[in-house]
């Protein structure tokens, strides 16, 4: 794939930090937390803030910090609006709710409970068409990293969650590159390996798109970013803000990440 290189080289995009809180807390230990969180970052302006607790706690957690700078998203959502789909969560459900936010794509959905291009793709369809605002997940295992398939890998993924998503609906949409290898175990892509993903996400959506939905795509890094870190990867000119697991569940720890 030939890249174009985009035209403003400026970084203007408004950094988005989200915490994802995965199967953790319960619906007292996650109004607890955000009840601590608030007053750390009520004074934050600068970056947007979501937390992503898990469905049982969405309504809970949104009475608290409704009417705060903290906005909520959701881990997943199915893609059809209702019907025979036990245990599955519609987009009007997660809007009832509160949410703003959904991440769609995951690594552990994809590599625990099949999720594909094509699921994503049709969850990234119907969070737009509902006014939701998917988060992209998009990362290499360490295998392919190790095979030198990692933009391979990348643009497949990119390209499969974009199919027939219009520019206009472009602006809605945040991508986080997690590689896997990272997620959870303590180990972090360089700053450097980190922005060449994010450079390539952004060249790639050039490709696709234009220069005006390449200069303001958001694209996150997700992989063990923790208070000593961040600033090191938020330095990175195409690094947007962070999807942060393990350190979003603890109110300090994430506060720290958003105030880098």
């Amino acid at each position: 794939m030939e890249l174009k290189v985009p035209q403003n080289d400026e970084k203007m995009r408004k950094p988005i930090i989200a915490g994802n809180w995965k199967m953790n807390k319960t619906n007292a230990e996650a109004v607890d937390l955000v009840n601590e969180l608030i007053p750390l970052v009520k004074d934050v302006s600068d970056v947007e803030i979501v937390i992503c607790p898990p469905f049982t706690a969405l309504s809970e957690v949104y009475r608290v910090i409704d009417g705060t700078n903290i906005l909520l998203g959701a881990q997943d959502v199915y893609f059809e609006e209702k019907g025979a789909f036990t245990s599955q969560i519609s987009c009007s459900m997660l809007k009832d709710a509160g949410c703003v936010y959904v991440i769609i794509g995951h690594s552990e959905r994809r590599q625990y409970f099949g999720e594909t291009n094509e699921s994503v793709n049709k969850k990234v369809k119907a969070a737009l068409n509902s006014g939701l605002k998917p988060i992209i997940c998009v990362g290499e295992t360490l295998e392919q990293r190790e095979a030198n398939k990692t933009m391979e890998i990348i643009e497949e993924q990119v390209k499969g969650a974009l199919d027939g998503i219009s520019n206009e609906e472009m602006s809605n949409i945040v991508i986080a590159y997690e590689p896997i290898w990272a997620i959870g175990t303590g180990r972090t892509a360089t700053p450097e390996q980190a922005q060449e993903v994010h450079a390539f996400i952004r060249n790639l959506i050039l490709n696709i798109y234009d220069s005006d939905i390449a200069d303001n795509l958001r694209i996150q890094y997700g992989g063990s970013v923790k208070p000593d870190n961040v600033k090191e990867l938020m330095e990175q000119e195409d690094i947007d803000g962070g999807l942060i697991g393990g350190a979003s569940l603890e109110a300090e720890s994430f506060s720290k990440i958003v105030k880098y």
